[in-house]
């Protein structure tokens, strides 16, 4: 008799060892008592095509990529769906049977799920989005922002070039401001997100002013280490609604979790204990 193999996924990165996925799907995979397994791989840069092809092989349905392979997979993978593309990144690997390696980016689904479910008013068509940074974590979001409907993005980032870049590949739905400025463009915005390191733990604070944050604003950090950042905290003391980024990790992960193990998870209080453990 044949016996199915377990299925297995993970994350891959270097350094990987600080990745709370494995956390998480291992919570996903006792809830339902589904089989699999889910470990962190980390890979020296030389090997990475090298294991990526070889995963197919071992039992791997899939993987996450982290920093610093998220745009490097992409040279590696055989089809890479318009999102990804799009953003320039991958941070989803789907393992074919015939070892095939098809690459997919989640994250800009995350960030908008994250929104819709912990602040269900928010709307995106009501004006304009301030945006922090102008790395690959605001590609995917300014990305899905277009796409929901926001009529304009304002971005500012302390590299002012990589901003014009920005505006150049999505185009003048995006207006760039002088980091100096960056105060400025939360005035009469109704959603906020600081995309950048700044405010996480170990890293300088975000010290741009925000007494002009409109009451009722929608303000996101992708930090979530400290989980409620300085900005969250300005923000929530102004009237604003404050979402932290862990609940953008955790909704990254649903739709590689039901490609790789064939059930879709649900991102609930248990989903977020499990993962703050």
């Amino acid at each position: 008799m044949t016996m199915t193999r377990i299925p297995l996924a993970g994350v891959i990165g270097a350094p990987v060892a600080h990745s709370r996925s494995p956390r998480l799907f291992q919570h996903w995979l006792r809830k339902y008592g589904m089989p699999g397994h889910y470990i962190p791989i980390e890979v020296p840069a030389d090997r990475l095509a090298e294991a990526l092809k070889l995963m197919p092989h071992l039992g791997f349905v899939g993987a996450n990529v982290t920093i610093p392979y998220k745009e490097r997979v992409m040279d590696i993978a055989d089809q890479i769906s318009d999102r990804a593309t799009l953003i320039g990144a991958a941070n989803t690997l789907i393992f074919r049977s015939d070892g095939r390696i098809h690459a997919d980016n989640t994250d800009g689904y995350g960030f908008i799920e994250n929104l819709r479910q912990s602040a269900p008013d928010w709307s995106p068509k009501a004006g304009p989005a301030a945006v922090f940074g102008a790395g690959g974590a605001a590609r995917a979001v300014i990305a899905s922002l277009l796409d929901v409907g926001v009529p304009e993005i304002r971005l500012s980032n302390r590299t002012r070039v990589r901003a014009d870049k920005l505006k150049s590949d999505f185009g003048n739905r995006v207006q760039v401001f002088d980091w100096v400025q960056a105060g400025n463009i939360v005035e009469d915005a109704p959603t906020v997100v600081n995309t950048t390191s700044l405010g996480m733990t170990g890293k300088p604070e975000l010290r741009v002013p925000l007494d002009g944050l409109q009451r009722g604003a929608l303000v996101t950090d992708l930090v979530y280490s400290p989980l409620q950042t300085r900005l969250l905290r300005e923000a929530e003391a102004q009237g604003c609604v404050a979402v932290d980024g862990l609940g953008m990790l955790l909704h990254q992960a649903v739709p590689g979790f039901e490609r790789w193990f064939g059930m879709r998870p649900e991102v609930d209080e248990s989903t977020r204990a499990a993962v703050l453990r």
